[in-house]
C-alpha cells in the first residue's frame, strides 16, 4: 500500500501529483463510496493542492463541518450548479465580491446522485453561496459515465473553478495534465 496516495503499489498514482498552489483554499469532501473507487478523482485533486483540506462523510457533524467550511476565517463557496431537484431548497446567497485569496472552494467529490444526498442532509452546504462554471470545457474523464456534457469529473472543476475564481486558466493546466494520465493508467487496467 503506498502511504501518500492510500492505493496499492501496482496502482499508485503519485506519479500524477503536480503540486498547484492556489490563491483560494480548496476542502473536498469525498462520499464514503468513493474511497475504494479506483476512478476516483477526489484523492488525486487533494494531493496535487496545497494546504487543500479532505474530509470523508455523507452527513458531516455540524460543528465539524462547521470548522471545516470556515477555518483560517475563509468565505467558503460550494462548487455545485443549480438543478431542477433544487426547488426544494432555499435559494443560495449570492457569490461575494471577494479575492480569491479569501475564499475556500468546498466540492463535492461523489456521483452526481450521491453529491445530491449530501448537499440534501447537510443544511450548511445549502446555505453556502455555490460557484457555476462558466465556459465549461468538456470532460476527459472517459473512464465514468456522465449523464450529460458538462458534468466532469471534480478534479477537472475544481481546476476549472480555481481557474475562474483567479482569472487564470493556464495556471491549471499541469493538473488537467495531470488527470489525463491518470485516467490513461485507470483505462490501461480495463484493457489488460
Amino acid at each position: 500500500m503506498c502511504a501518500t496516495c492510500l492505493r496499492a503499489q501496482t496502482a499508485c498514482i503519485c506519479q500524477w501529483i503536480a503540486p498547484v498552489a492556489p490563491q483560494a483554499s480548496l476542502l473536498v469532501l469525498l462520499h464514503p463510496l468513493e474511497v475504494g473507487n479506483a476512478k476516483n478523482s477526489g484523492r488525486l485533486l487533494h494531493l496535487c493542492v496545497a494546504g487543500s483540506a479532505l474530509a470523508v462523510g455523507e452527513a458531516f457533524d455540524t460543528d465539524v463541518l462547521d470548522g471545516l467550511l470556515h477555518a483560517d476565517g475563509r468565505t467558503p463557496v460550494l462548487l455545485y450548479p443549480a438543478t431542477p431537484d433544487d426547488r426544494n431548497l432555499s435559494a443560495p446567497p449570492s457569490m461575494p465580491l471577494l479575492p480569491a485569496s479569501a475564499l475556500r472552494l468546498v466540492v463535492l467529490d461523489a456521483t452526481w446522485r450521491k453529491s445530491r444526498k449530501m448537499l440534501y442532509l447537510n443544511p450548511a452546504l445549502q446555505q453556502l453561496p455555490r460557484l457555476a462554471l462558466s465556459d465549461v470545457a468538456p470532460s476527459n474523464y472517459r473512464i465514468r459515465k456522465a449523464h450529460a456534457p458538462h458534468q466532469l469529473s471534480s478534479l477537472e472543476a475544481a481546476a476549472q473553478a480555481l481557474a475562474q475564481l483567479e482569472g487564470d486558466g493556464e495556471r491549471y493546466q499541469a493538473l488537467l495534465d495531470a488527470f489525463d494520465g491518470f485516467v490513461s493508467q485507470q483505462a490501461s487496467y480495463v484493457r489488460a
